[in-house]
């Protein structure tokens, strides 16, 4: 990640939480700036007007509304959105919103860490790939532009349930049984989705969490999907799949 200032706002209702945050945040990455905090819906979407970051760290659970009440009423989505909580029960709900990540509290410092190399990511490939056909534009907040040797193809992002690795080849697999293949790599597709709630479950597949099905209890060996395929789960991603899915 390169020494870039990065702008960051807190939405929190509790000022300890918020407190703890920017403690947390200058300690561990002096060049993030955090740009404002709020204390509410109501305050967070005025300030989040006048900043628009790179970062919004966002509590679910205010005194005037929800966090996902927050995102509903802002008009623009191109922020690394990262949730503070200190409850597990929105976490599916909150990756439909295309979070990075939801944090329960209080923070653990090594999953703050991870989640922010989440949103560094995510900010260089806004700021450093304006390529329309690898970031998604802000007017196309939900969509993602794919080239084909035939067509250009705008798929919103909602649509897709998972991807496949075939060499130097992605098949993006449509909730409306289309099969779109690309000539770029997993790992490509894996850095353009990544905001939008995707996890890398084995070397070759890659997976919406908003389309999983069931995960097979068994041997916790697969994923079934919205369109009942069974995508494998790699040994190394049980724990983390887990982790991302009970929040």
């Amino acid at each position: 990640m390169t020494e870039q200032t990065i702008t960051a706002c807190i939405i929190d209702d509790e000022m300890p939480a918020r407190d703890n945050i920017k403690v947390m945040l200058r300690s561990l990455f002096p060049n993030i700036e955090v740009a404002g905090e709020a204390d509410g819906v109501v305050t967070g979407l005025k300030l989040m007007r006048a900043v628009r970051p790179d970062i919004l760290f966002l509590d679910v659970e205010m005194q005037d509304g929800t966090g996902f009440d927050l995102l509903n009423r802002l008009e623009f989505s191109n922020f690394a959105l990262i949730f503070l909580t200190a409850h597990s029960d929105f976490a599916i709900k909150a990756f439909k919103y295309s979070a990075l990540d939801y944090l329960l509290k209080p923070l653990d410092p090594d999953e703050l860490v991870t989640s922010m190399h989440k949103a560094f990511q995510y900010v260089e490939q806004k700021t450093v790939a304006p390529d329309p056909a690898s970031v998604p534009s802000e007017p196309l907040a939900r969509r993602i532009i794919l080239k084909t040797t035939e067509s250009i193809y705008l798929v919103p992002v909602d649509e897709i349930i998972r991807l496949e690795a075939s060499g130097n080849y992605t098949t993006y697999f449509l909730t409306d049984n289309r099969k779109i293949v690309v000539s770029k790599t997993l790992k490509d597709q894996e850095a353009l989705l990544l905001p939008y709630g995707f996890f890398r479950v084995h070397q070759s597949h890659l997976i919406n969490l908003q389309h999983i099905n069931r995960i097979n209890r068994a041997d916790g060996s697969s994923v079934v999907m919205s369109d009942e395929v069974s995508v494998p789960i790699s040994h190394r991603k049980k724990d983390d799949l887990m982790k991302t899915i009970n929040g």
